[in-house]
């Protein structure tokens, strides 16, 4: 394989990398940027989705309505989750918060090795996406070509969204001051629900879309967590531009790094949080403190 062949293909497969990452980080940061709650059942959320993308298959025998049900239900259970839990803790300190969610993925974790055992599922690649495509004459797996297109195509839909919709209007009028979005008569725990339950809809996206490249596992749960609040604190927290700068160049540290420096790529991710941290305390694209 000649160098620029190998470099596209990895660059190709960073993207697919990123992707995922993005419906990590960005559900967290949305949840943050609204709420100013950490959510430490993140990356549970991510793991739920992934053993309700299986089951979802299982049902109904299509990879593709595991993409809008698996989303669906575990956003329904977030906002739920927030109705029924967080909205009572408004006002309170944020280690309640943490406390709180924290419980929220430890009763996740269990409830879902009690439904579906302790061990790895894999969850099959639809037909159409099992192949491979040639790049410059080298093989590269369709299905990580389809997560790129799709993690283009999702961060275009969500920018949207966020800029030129009334529902994103509201979301960004009411994390820069709730309480003046409240006196205009819109119902600010209305909007709260719908964020948290978006943004554990699109972790559970995430997970879907990871199962058939890493299985359905309990493992997923840890370490999503530590990617997704590694790009939240690269690209600064609340911030949805710095999500995805954050989720490129740690799937390009991964990647790259995993394939040159194997037993340093870890190392490498935290380096580049600390030199951003040393830099700008806020992330990349962050506010100050």
């Amino acid at each position: 394989m000649n160098t620029f062949a190998f470099l596209l293909n990895q660059s190709v497969n960073a993207l697919s990398q990123a992707a995922l990452l993005f419906f990590l980080g960005v559900g967290l940061t949305l949840i943050f940027g609204i709420m100013r709650i950490v959510n430490f059942a993140h990356g549970t959320i991510f793991m739920l989705g992934a053993f309700v993308g299986f089951s979802v298959v299982h049902w109904t025998g299509t990879f593709w309505a595991a993409l809008v049900l698996a989303p669906l239900i575990v956003g329904l259970f977030g906002a739920a989750f927030e109705i029924g839990i967080l909205r009572r803790l408004y006002g309170r300190e944020a280690h309640a918060f943490l406390m709180v969610t924290f419980g929220l993925a430890l009763v996740v974790g269990d409830v879902v090795r009690l439904i579906w055992g302790p061990d790895a599922l894999q969850v099959p690649r639809p037909a159409a996406l099992s192949g491979v495509v040639f790049v410059l004459d080298e093989p590269f797996p369709v299905y990580r070509l389809f997560l790129a297109c799709a993690g283009i195509v999702m961060a275009g839909a969500l920018w949207l969204a966020l800029e030129r919709t009334r529902l994103g209007l509201l979301i960004r009028a009411t994390s820069q001051n709730a309480e003046m979005v409240h006196a205009l008569g819109v119902d600010v725990k209305l909007i709260r629900s719908a964020v948290f339950g978006i943004g554990c809809g699109l972790a559970a996206l995430g997970g879907v879309l990871a199962a058939p490249l890493v299985t359905a596992s309990h493992g997923m749960a840890f370490a999503a967590v530590i990617d997704a609040f590694v790009i939240v604190i690269i690209g600064g927290m609340g911030s949805f531009l710095g999500s995805l700068i954050g989720a490129l160049l740690v799937a390009f540290v991964q990647v790259f790094g995993n394939y040159y420096f194997p037993d340093l790529a870890l190392a490498f991710m935290y380096l580049i949080m600390m030199l951003v941290l040393t830099v700008r305390p806020g992330g990349l694209l962050g506010k100050e403190a």
